[in-house]
């Protein structure tokens, strides 16, 4: 019945990946901001690294309508960088598109903390707050999915 699917509301999970809280708290923050606009029923639960959220999201999968992976990876001096993004996010993209769920992406890929504040809004600059686009992104897919 297309009147009771009006009223409902649409169920968004915020995944924040806890290594970095200082910047991923930043993002949570920022689309938290954007989502309370609208009328969606937003949950969060926390992940204890980007490569966990993945699994989250699979975990959840059913429960919810959209989710936004909120997180940071610094690069080190290892190839353990190139390892962690890739894998999640190749891990993100897969689920979004098999399950038909919008899945934004907040998860800041940085050569140094720096970078990161200034993706996070700790630090001033001209770059977009990653989980205020990764939000915008989600609400994009939403409204016009």
């Amino acid at each position: 019945n297309k009147e009771t699917s009006k009223k409902k509301k649409k169920k968004i999970l915020l995944i924040n990946e806890n290594y970095y809280k200082n910047i991923t708290d930043e993002l949570e923050k920022a689309a938290y901001q954007i989502l309370k606009k609208k009328k969606f029923k937003i949950s969060s639960t926390t992940a204890p690294g980007v490569f966990e959220i993945p699994f989250l999201i699979k975990k959840n999968i059913k429960k919810f309508d959209a989710f936004i992976a909120l997180g940071c990876v610094i690069k080190g001096k290892t190839p353990h960088f190139e390892f962690i993004c890739k894998s999640s996010f190749d891990a993100i993209i897969n689920l979004s598109v098999n399950y038909n769920k919008p899945i934004g992406n907040g998860i800041i890929t940085s050569l140094n903390k720096k970078q990161a504040y200034e993706r996070c809004g700790k630090l001033k600059s001209n770059k977009p707050n990653k989980g205020s686009e990764a939000a915008r992104a989600v609400l994009s897919i939403l409204k016009n999915g």
